[in-house]
């Protein structure tokens, strides 16, 4: 299975909801603190080709799914299929 990963940071809540989402599916998941690890939205916006204006940002593997409510929906989605 393609892992999933979030980028975020310390103390924001849907990163935890996003990390909680992707383990009560049993999904593996990588997780990286964009502070940490010396990320900046900038860097972010790069790769995902818009403005990052909030975290997380999420990827499946490296197809850019979005934000948390934008994890929700995929998920919702590819697990009804």
């Amino acid at each position: 299975m393609t892992p999933y990963t979030i980028f975020g940071r310390a103390g924001c809540g849907y990163c935890v909801r996003a990390k909680l989402r992707l383990e009560q599916e049993q999904i593996p998941f990588r997780y990286v603190d964009i502070h940490e690890a010396g990320i900046s939205k900038a860097d972010l916006a790069k790769t995902i080709g818009k403005t990052v204006e909030t975290v997380p940002q999420i990827f499946h593997g490296r197809e850019y799914i979005g934000g948390y409510t934008d994890l929700e929906a995929y998920l919702d989605r590819i697990l009804a299929a």
